[in-house]
Formats: structure tokens, C-alpha cells, sequence
């Protein structure tokens, strides 16, 4: 398989509402994950097996070599100063939602002022949306979860300054 083909996989699984996609075929192996980044990649780590998801458009079969597959697809690992500030905890499990709609724009953005009591995140549990409110005035520092993410009880959503 070429960069061409990697490429055009990546493109496909992003497109797709697929968070987690994994090919194995004999020593070759191919991860892709929506899911939070991991600062250390797993090489040649054995996956358990899951149950195969429907995709919006078929996927051929793709035999990577796994030296390859980790070359093209890793990140450096950042270099960044961690933001300053307190963690906005999820209250309740759920879907995080960062804006009001899809068309709508992000309640907050990194360097935002905020007010107490102003949205931050919406949670929806059990098809009921529960607005998170800012629990002090301050700046927004870091965003800790992405758009329709799945989220814990306790997990961060937000860090004030």
C-alpha cells in the first residue's frame, strides 16, 4: 500500500461517523481514532477484536506494513507550556456539544472572557440537554473535548484561568 492509498483511507474514516477504525492483516496493522490523542503510540500492540461497524461508503482491504503505517500517521509530540487554570468538570455522562447547533458558533473559544453562569458546554443525557455554565469569571485556557465527544462523569470539558 502507498501514501496515496493512506491517504485516501484517512480521508474516508473522517468523513465517516466511525470513531475508532483498526485492519490487521497478518503483520501489517492500521489504527485510526477520532478519540482523544495518545502522547505515546502503541507499535505492533495486538488489538482486541470488535465488532465490525456498517461505513457510509465500502472500504477495500489494505495490507500496510506496520513501520509504514506508524511513520505517516504519527504526530511529533508537542512541545507546548500546559495552560494555567481550574477544570470545568462534567457533572453527568453524555454527548458534549461545543455550539448551540451545527451551523451555530462555538459557545467558547481558547482566550474568551467568560462570565459565572454564561454556557460553556451543553451535555446531552437521555435526550435532555443540560447547559454547563461557567462557575467563575475568567478566560478560557484550553477546550479539553472536541464536538459530539462521549463524555464521563468528573472527565474535564473546559479549563478557566
Amino acid at each position: 500500500m502507498n501514501l496515496n492509498d493512506i491517504k485516501d483511507l484517512m480521508s474516508q474514516f473522517d468523513q465517516s461517523s466511525l470513531r475508532e477504525f483498526s485492519y490487521k492483516n497478518g503483520t501489517d496493522e492500521l489504527q485510526f481514532s477520532k478519540n482523544e490523542a495518545r502522547l505515546v503510540p502503541e507499535v505492533a500492540a495486538p488489538v482486541a477484536s470488535a465488532p465490525v461497524l456498517a461505513t457510509p461508503s465500502p472500504v477495500a482491504p489494505v495490507s500496510v506494513p506496520a513501520e509504514t503505517a506508524v511513520e505517516e500517521i504519527s504526530t511529533p509530540a508537542e512541545t507546548s507550556v500546559a495552560p494555567e487554570g481550574d477544570i470545568l468538570e462534567s457533572p453527568l455522562v453524555g454527548v458534549a456539544y461545543l455550539a448551540a447547533g451545527p451551523d451555530k458558533p462555538a459557545f467558547v473559544t481558547v482566550g474568551d472572557s467568560v462570565k459565572k453562569g454564561q454556557t460553556l458546554v451543553i451535555i446531552e443525557a437521555m435526550k435532555v440537554m443540560n447547559e454547563i455554565p461557567a462557575p467563575k469569571d475568567g478566560v478560557v485556557t484550553e477546550i479539553l473535548v472536541s464536538n459530539e465527544e462521549m463524555v464521563e462523569f468528573g472527565k474535564g470539558l473546559v479549563r478557566i484561568k
